[in-house]
């Protein structure tokens, strides 16, 4: 097994892992984080239903036209930011942090303080 099997290997067992526990711990909206090389995708899934209520990126109209110039880590920060005030306006207080396998630090920590300064709860 080489490097980088062993690297998609244990990032998958993270996912299930992190997903076993959130799933079963909890009947409140889940916001899931997605973090490319390029971009940062987040989106709030209803528990129940399994649906998406809203999603945010780095690609959405809202942030595209203002994030030209910064790092990776200022816009992800904005997405949470965005994501939460987006969240309050369809009534979405509460939420669960699923980082979908990914380690929290840098960028997904960025989204996570943006979210949580702005008003959503996890």
């Amino acid at each position: 097994m080489d490097r980088l099997e062993r690297k998609r290997l244990t990032l998958r067992k993270r996912r299930i892992r992190v997903k076993k526990k959130l799933i079963s711990a909890t009947k409140r909206p889940r916001l899931t984080v997605y973090r490319s090389n390029r971009y940062i995708y987040a989106q709030i899934i209803d528990a129940i239903t399994g649906k998406t209520m809203l999603a945010v990126s780095v690609l959405s109209k809202e942030l595209k036209k203002n994030a030209s110039g910064e790092n990776k880590t200022s816009v992800s920060r904005r997405v949470g930011e965005l994501l939460a005030k987006m969240a309050l306006k369809k009534g979405v207080g509460e939420v669960v942090f699923d980082r979908n396998g990914f380690l929290y630090h840098g960028r997904i920590k960025a989204l996570a303080n943006g979210a949580r300064d702005a008003g959503l709860k996890f």
